[in-house]
């Protein structure tokens, strides 16, 4: 069992990253094109690639999980979430990309209108959560492989984060982009394989009565714990995506800017149905008494319910989710280091910092497996990332539409949003706090002192295409 479940996981990894590196040699890209692939994708292209990089290994774990915890008004609100992550760049992404229409992350714009302080808040908040992003899909990958095959965890994310890393560090994001629409052409169907498969092959059981029976309040829309889940998602997802690079370069990537919002409004509406459907695994869990621990419920039920052809193709898309997610957060990780060298040591040296990113790519991805190896538990980290993503999410945002907002005052209010949350937030056993308290007292703090203070403050110059 543990040889094939070895041999499925590389030749599937091997399939990519050999995709990836042939086209990767193809092209020698410069500085611009390693880190933005600027102007280069239609509606089709850019959407794929957003559905590809923004479904990692965590749409075979949360969605299910969500739904055992808070049955189907959790899955809603995790599908809204999810959704709003990208529909929120229609606006967002947008404005950016008009203010600074030769640009290459958020983090630049940030440093010309709010300075340096806001800057480096910005800037660890998005490195922080991309890293752990980073962690917790190559550790899901690797603990889901040795659940399903016994493969040892050093084996799975060696050969997936060297695999990525092959054609991530060589082309860049022109080569994330190009395997994002492979896998993406790969990934919907397989989902929707195995989400038949399921339906199907449990059908004579009647799980949906057998759940109505034993635990009506998961198939309610009333649920109050459910409904609570949901609003903390929706507001965690929206604030944590708000930091993550990929998203930001894929604006750029995109021809235009209506091409940008129409491919984030597309690609938004595929993943909600994806996520939410992928949450019906946390019900027929229930419903097949698989559901002991939520985290892994989709695994579980697979392993007991359903043949073993399910469960191979469930891997192969395993390992395509997660190459899919891990590539774009390596070069978008990469890139931010990337941008900041060439500003440091000068246009003409755009090599040097071109080999700073590869080499940075390189150092992440040997961090995140030896992450990986170790087989930690990375959720309560992922979800002090999100309080902090979303205490900076207001003055962030805000700084791209009102000329009343100063450098400072963004900061004071991101650490107040953060403080504020964190007296909220529960302790790793979660034994006290609400977490929907801690993340609505995170976004609405800053708001509030933002809101509060613009009437007081000079309001700065008017730049270029600033409206």
């Amino acid at each position: 069992m543990t040889s094939a479940g070895i041999a499925l996981i590389v030749l599937t990894a091997l399939a990519f990253s050999t995709a990836g590196v042939v086209y990767a040699r193809r092209r020698r890209p410069t500085l611009d094109e390693f880190i933005t692939a600027r102007d280069s994708l239609g509606v089709g292209a850019a959407a794929a690639t957003l559905v590809a990089s923004g479904m990692g290994a965590w749409i075979l774990f949360s969605p299910a999980e969500a739904a055992v915890v808070g049955g189907v008004s959790a899955m809603i609100g995790y599908g809204l979430g999810s959704a709003g992550a990208l529909l929120i760049f229609v606006a967002v992404g947008v404005r950016l990309r008009r203010l600074v229409p030769q640009g290459h992350t958020l983090t630049e714009y940030v440093l010309g209108r709010l300075g340096k302080p806001m800057y480096a808040v910005v800037l660890l908040t998005m490195v922080f959560y991309m890293a752990v992003y980073l962690a917790a899909e190559l550790t899901g990958i690797a603990l889901a492989a040795q659940m399903t095959y016994g493969v040892p965890l050093i084996v799975t994310a060696g050969v997936i984060g060297v695999g990525t890393l092959a054609y991530t560090a060589t082309g860049g994001l022109p080569a994330s982009v190009f395997t994002d629409r492979l896998q993406t052409w790969l990934i919907i169907p397989l989902l929707s394989v195995v989400f038949v498969a399921a339906i199907a092959l449990t059908a004579d059981s009647r799980p949906f009565a057998t759940l109505a029976e034993a635990a009506p309040d998961l198939l309610s829309l009333r649920n109050v714990g459910g409904i609570e889940y949901g609003l903390t998602l929706v507001i965690a997802i929206i604030g944590a995506e708000l930091f993550n690079q990929g998203n930001w370069q894929r604006v750029y990537a995109a021809e235009s800017s209506r091409t940008a919002a129409r491919a984030f409004l597309v690609a938004g509406l595929i993943v909600m149905l994806i996520v939410v459907a992928m949450g019906v695994f946390g019900l027929l869990a229930v419903a097949a008494g698989a559901a002991e621990t939520p985290s892994v419920a989709m695994f579980t039920f697979l392993l007991q319910a359903l043949p073993a052809w399910v469960v191979v193709i469930t891997m192969v898309l395993a390992v395509a989710l997660v190459m899919s997610s891990m590539d774009s957060l390596l070069n978008g990780l990469a890139s931010l280091f990337a941008v900041d060298v060439a500003r440091i040591t000068g246009g003409e040296a755009d090599a040097r910092a071109l080999r700073w990113a590869r080499w940075i790519t390189v150092a992440l991805a040997a961090g995140a497996i030896a992450v990986a190896t170790r087989g930690f538990s990375v959720l309560y980290l992922f979800l002090v990332a999100d309080l902090v993503c979303v205490a900076a999410a207001f003055p962030t945002v805000y700084g791209l539409y009102s000329r009343r907002l100063s450098g400072w005052t963004a900061v004071g209010a991101t650490l107040a949003g953060a403080v504020a949350g964190a007296t909220q937030f529960p302790p790793p056993d979660f034994s006290r706090g609400s977490l929907l308290h801690a993340f609505v007292v995170a976004l609405a703090v800053p708001a509030i002192v933002c809101l509060a203070l613009g009437p007081f403050t000079r309001p700065v110059a008017k730049t270029g295409s600033d409206s």
